[in-house]
């Protein structure tokens, strides 16, 4: 036999999602496939549509246009939704939801009690869920004897013990401190790689979204700007939005003449840029990544083909590196540039910086 593998059903499919409140649209024509086990977050400022997106996925909400489908079959539409508690799904708040008067043990035996298990099968998957999560010590304690942390622990055990086709958070690290929301980014993902739950992740915050997902998908007014790999969609932003919200960047102004780059003061050869994604003459922008500017006092080597002389306008340490502004001779270009601690330049220092073409995305605008 020949011809090509078939290509699997995705566990979640949004098709022209679309959820409009009176004049305001909240989520506009969203479509996205989600594979079985992918670990997918919806980042965005407030307001871009996600929260939303996560409850018509739920079914809290219902869309006013599109379809949700799960496992090829359609769960939500104008027409009619399937209610939340026949989705085989599980919900994580941002303020927990556990009850305070159960015990840590009771709280995540509660779903398994509602789906008739028997008692030895609850204590097993509940003991056994506690240990994964680091509780299994805690079993008798009350939420009120935890820490914000510990309770959240907790809520991904409840949600979990269930085994649910699909895992939604809703902004679930919100309401801790930052080293406490830092460990349970990467206890999170630690869970997604043991259960391979397929996640659909809402949250605000790119750090959490780089660490924790497969994939991450860029919100903003309603709209999908991008869906990528967290690398990839920082390394090859598409769009200006998604440049300036994924990391620090410097928007660069050049226009393409023929073979050369034209910035102002300055020019790169075209054919150092990668040829498939600089399109015919006319303006362009690039998102350049502080990082990927580099400064020494003397010129660099001469396999290094792009190299310009500029001076130091502004410089803030923060212990980690420095944050540099430096201008290209001549320029009223301003650029960004994050340096080693030990790399002191003063202001009016003039120095040389070396750019990667290879480094520099263009942009739609």
């Amino acid at each position: 036999m020949s011809g090509a593998e078939p290509k699997s059903v995705p566990r979640l499919s949004l098709d022209r999602l679309s959820c409009v409140y009176g004049s305001f649209t909240a989520v506009d024509q969203l479509s996205l496939d989600i594979a079985p086990g992918e670990f997918i977050s919806l980042l965005g400022p407030s307001g871009c549509g996600k929260t939303t997106t996560l409850r018509m996925i739920a079914g809290f909400v219902r869309p006013t246009g599109g379809t949700i489908a799960m496992d090829g079959a359609v769960i939500s539409s104008p027409q009619g939704s399937l209610p939340p508690e026949k989705r085989q799904m599980s919900m994580i708040f941002q303020s927990y939801a556990i009850w305070p008067n159960m015990t840590v043990a009771e709280n995540v035996a509660f779903g398994l009690k509602l789906r008739r298990f028997d008692r030895e099968s609850i204590r097993g998957k509940v003991q056994s869920m506690l240990d994964t999560v680091k509780l299994g010590a805690l079993a008798d304690r009350y939420p009120a004897e935890l820490s914000g942390g510990q309770q959240q622990r907790v809520a991904l055990a409840r949600a979990m013990v269930i085994e649910p086709r699909v895992l939604l958070l809703d902004e679930p690290l919100s309401n801790l401190d930052a080293n406490l929301r830092e460990e349970m980014r990467f206890e999170i993902r630690r869970l997604h790689d043991k259960f391979h739950f397929t996640t659909v992740y809402v949250t605000h915050d790119q750090g959490e979204a780089m660490v924790t997902s497969d994939r991450i998908a860029v919100m903003n007014l309603g709209r999908l700007e991008q869906i990528e790999a967290p690398y990839l969609l920082y390394t090859r932003p598409k769009t200006r939005f998604v440049a300036g919200f994924i990391g620090r960047t410097n928007f660069l102004e050049g226009r393409i003449e023929g073979e050369r780059v034209v910035f102002d003061r300055f020019d790169l050869p075209r054919n150092l840029f990668e040829k498939e994604r600089l399109e015919a003459n006319g303006p362009v922008l690039f998102s350049v990544r502080p990082q990927n500017i580099s400064l020494d006092r003397g010129p660099f080597s001469e396999d290094s083909p792009v190299r310009l002389k500029g001076r130091v306008i502004e410089r803030v340490f923060l212990g980690e590196s420095w944050d540099y502004i430096v201008s290209p001779a001549d320029s009223a270009v301003r650029l960004k540039v994050a340096a080693m601690p030990s790399q002191v330049f003063e202001v009016g220092d003039t120095l040389w910086l070396k750019l990667d073409p290879q480094q520099m995305a263009p942009l739609k605008e």
